[in-house]
C-alpha cells in the first residue's frame, strides 16, 4: 500500500472502531469483519471480496504498533490542515483545502509533483526524520559499488574445487591523484555554496527540503585544476587480476560473493563485494544430482543375466562394481564416497545405472543359442497383460 492510501483511507472506519481503540479491540473487530466477509463465506460476491480485502489492508497498519504510530502522525499532519494550496495551486497556508491528489501527480501531471525540488517521498523522509529545517549532513565516506563476473568451470574442477585468475576491467582510484580528481601539486577548494557539506537546504512554506549542490554536484568540493589522467572525476578504468578459489562441490548457476572485491569506495569508504557467477561445463561423461554423481554404464544381454564384475571410471579413478545375476535393465549401483565432497568432509555417491543393450545383429551361431537358450527358459510373467488382450478377440 502507498503514502497516498494513508491518507486517503479512514482504516479506523473501515474496521468500525474508534481511534483511542485498544490493539485488542482492533484484533477483535479484524477477526469478526474477515469471518463475515471471506470468500469462502460469500462465493460469487465480488463485493465481500472487496470488503475483505480492505479489511485485511486495514489491519495490516492498525495492526502493527508502528504502521499505526506512522499512520495516525500522518493523517494528523494532513487533517490539520497543515497544507493548503491557493488559486495558482502553489503550496502555502490559507487559501483552499489541499489536494492529495497534488502530491501524487495527477493524468495532467504526469508524474509525481516536485517541491522545490523535492519529491512526495523526499518530502515525507524529512517530516519523519525530524530533518525540516536543519543544516545538511556533510557527506562521509561511500561504500563502493558491487562488481558481477561470470565463470565457466570444468565438470570435474567443479566437483574437486579449484583456484583460477579472474581479470576484471572495472572503475578504480586514479593513481596520479590518488582520487582527488585535481592535478598533482594542487587540491581541490571547498565549495562556496554548500561549504563542503554537498547538500543545500531550501525552505518551502512551514518545511524545508534539502538536495545536492548544484554548483559542486554534491560531491563538497570544487577542482579548478583537473588531473590529467583522469579529467577531475578521480577514478579510472583499471584491469586487475584476482586469483578467486571456488570451493569443492560448487553447482551450475550458483554466485559466490567475494567481499571488499568489488569497486573501492569513495572518500575512504570501503569497497563492494565481488559477486562471481558460475557456470558449470557439462561432462561427456558425468552428470551430477546433488552431491551425488550420475553414471550410465552399457551391458551385454549374457553379463545382466550371469553377473559380472564391472569396472567404471571416477572422478579420481576407477573402481570395480559387482553386477548380480538376473539383473534387469535400468537397475541403479552405488559407489560410495565417489560423489561430490561437502562441506562437512563427508562426499556424496557415484550411481551407476545399467543399460542392457540388444545387439542388432547376431550371428549364425549366436541365433541357434539363442533359440536353445529361449526353449529352456520360462515365459515372461505376462498374464495380467493377456487377460485383458483376450477382451478384444
Amino acid at each position: 500500500m502507498s503514502s497516498k492510501d494513508w491518507i486517503e483511507k479512514d482504516y479506523y472506519a473501515v474496521l468500525g472502531v474508534q481511534k483511542a481503540a485498544s490493539a485488542d479491540e482492533i484484533k477483535k473487530a479484524y477477526r469478526k469483519l474477515a469471518r463475515d466477509s471471506h470468500p469462502d463465506h460469500n462465493p460469487g460476491d465480488p463485493k465481500a471480496e472487496e470488503r475483505f480485502k480492505a479489511v485485511s489492508e486495514a489491519y495490516a497498519v492498525l495492526g502493527d504498533d508502528a504502521k499505526r504510530r506512522e499512520y495516525d502522525e500522518m493523517r494528523s499532519l494532513f487533517g490539520s490542515g497543515a497544507f493548503r494550496r491557493n488559486a495558482r495551486g502553489a503550496g502555502q497556508p490559507g487559501g483552499m483545502p489541499f489536494d492529495v491528489s497534488d502530491l501524487f501527480g495527477g493524468a495532467a501531471a504526469g508524474g509525481e509533483r516536485r517541491f522545490g525540488g523535492a519529491g512526495f517521498q523526499d518530502l515525507f523522509s524529512s517530516i519523519f526524520s525530524g530533518g525540516g529545517g536543519g543544516a545538511a549532513a556533510p557527506r562521509g565516506p561511500a561504500r563502493g559499488r558491487d562488481v558481477e563476473a561470470e565463470v565457466a568451470l570444468d565438470f570435474g574442477d567443479a566437483v574437486r574445487g579449484v583456484t583460477l585468475p579472474l581479470t576484471l576491467r572495472a572503475p578504480g582510484v586514479c593513481d596520479t591523484c590518488h582520487g582527488s580528481g585535481a592535478k598533482p601539486g594542487t587540491e581541490p577548494r571547498t565549495c562556496p555554496v554548500c561549504h563542503g557539506a554537498g547538500m543545500t537546504t531550501r525552505n518551502q512554506g512551514s518545511f524545508s527540503f534539502s538536495e545536492p549542490c548544484r554548483n559542486c554536484q554534491g560531491v563538497g568540493t570544487i577542482v579548478e585544476e583537473k588531473c590529467p589522467e583522469c579529467l577531475g572525476t578521480g577514478g579510472v578504468t583499471k584491469t586487475r587480476t584476482l586469483n578467486v578459489r571456488f570451493p569443492a562441490g560448487v553447482a551450475d548457476g550458483q554466485r559466490i560473493r567475494l567481499p571488499g572485491r568489488g569497486e573501492p569506495g569513495e572518500r575512504g569508504g570501503p569497497a563492494g563485494d565481488l559477486y562471481v557467477h558460475v557456470k558449470v561445463r557439462p561432462d561427456e561423461l558425468f552428470g551430477r544430482t546433488g552431491d551425488d554423481l550420475t553414471l550410465t554404464v552399457p551391458i551385454t544381454f549374457t553379463e545382466a543375466v550371469l553377473g559380472t564384475d564391472l569396472r567404471v571410471p571416477t572422478l579420481d579413478g576407477a573402481v570395480t562394481l559387482r553386477v548380480p545375476p538376473g539383473t534387469p535393465s535400468g537397475r541403479i549401483l552405488r559407489a560410495r564416497g565417489k560423489g561430490v565432497v561437502r562441506r562437512d568432509g563427508r562426499a556424496g555417491d557415484l550411481l551407476v545405472t545399467l543399460d542392457v543393450v540388444v545387439p542388432a545383429r547376431v550371428s549364425d551361431e549366436a541365433r541357434k543359442a539363442l533359440e536353445i537358450f529361449a526353449e529352456q527358459t520360462p515365459p515372461a510373467a505376462r498374464e495380467h497383460l493377456d487377460a485383458r488382450v483376450r477382451r478384444f478377440s
